[in-house]
């Protein structure tokens, strides 16, 4: 990975409309995607990949009015668009689930070891239920993280990946019938190429070193 190519480049704001992401590079981002770290394992998100043209019209019009019309060009050039979701509670049926899956994957091969990490779940996610009270919160940051790992590793296979944040979330959830899964909509995932007549070359601005860090 070259970090310094990173730590110069802008997000995509104009991507090309003429460029598709291959296939095989897609489905490698989507196996990452779902590798993507989760706290307990808990895996609260659900994604919704718009490859098609009418799928990514779909949720241009569905933003939530002109305010939002600059993210509804992106969305519509990009090759693909994402809408990463995360649950709205966590009933014991998706836990159950969480752990059929590790048993069934053979996470623990001792199953005493097993049955001790599901109890120790079951009062963790107690505690951010009812201790902390940010159990949303809580799953949303994940679902962030996702975001963020996402990015990177799409600069990995040279594909402009840009978050956006700028719309409204009843909206979406409304159009693809989300809140039906026990979803709602978080962020979305903008993936392309740039427009090689408006990519920015401006330098990167942030605060300097001595205002960012505190070494103790």
């Amino acid at each position: 990975m070259n970090l310094d190519k990173l730590m110069n480049k802008h997000l995509t704001r104009y991507f090309d409309p003429s460029k598709t992401i291959p296939e095989d590079t897609l489905q490698q981002l989507l196996r990452f995607l779902r590798s993507t770290p989760s706290s307990v394992n808990v895996q609260p998100n659900h994604f919704y990949v718009l490859a098609t043209p009418e799928g990514k019209e779909r949720l241009a019009d569905n933003l939530g009015g002109e305010r939002f019309k600059d993210n509804a060009e992106k969305i519509l050039n990009a090759s693909h668009t994402i809408i990463l979701t995360t649950r709205a509670d966590l009933p014991d049926s998706h836990l159950e689930a969480v752990f059929t899956k590790e048993r069934a994957d053979g996470r623990f091969l001792d199953p005493s070891k097993q049955q001790l990490w599901e109890s120790m779940t079951r009062d963790f996610l107690n505690l951010r239920t009812y201790g902390y009270k940010d159990l949303n919160d809580w799953m949303e940051k994940q679902t962030y993280m996702a975001v963020g790992l996402t990015v990177m590793a799409a600069a990995e296979f040279r594909v402009e990946a840009t978050p956006l944040e700028g719309f409204d979330p009843a909206s979406v959830d409304k159009a693809f019938k989300i809140r039906e899964r026990g979803h709602g909509t978080t962020v979305l995932l903008a993936l392309g190429y740039p427009d090689p007549e408006r990519v920015y070359t401006t330098p990167i601005s942030r605060f300097d070193t001595d205002q960012l860090f505190t070494f103790i």
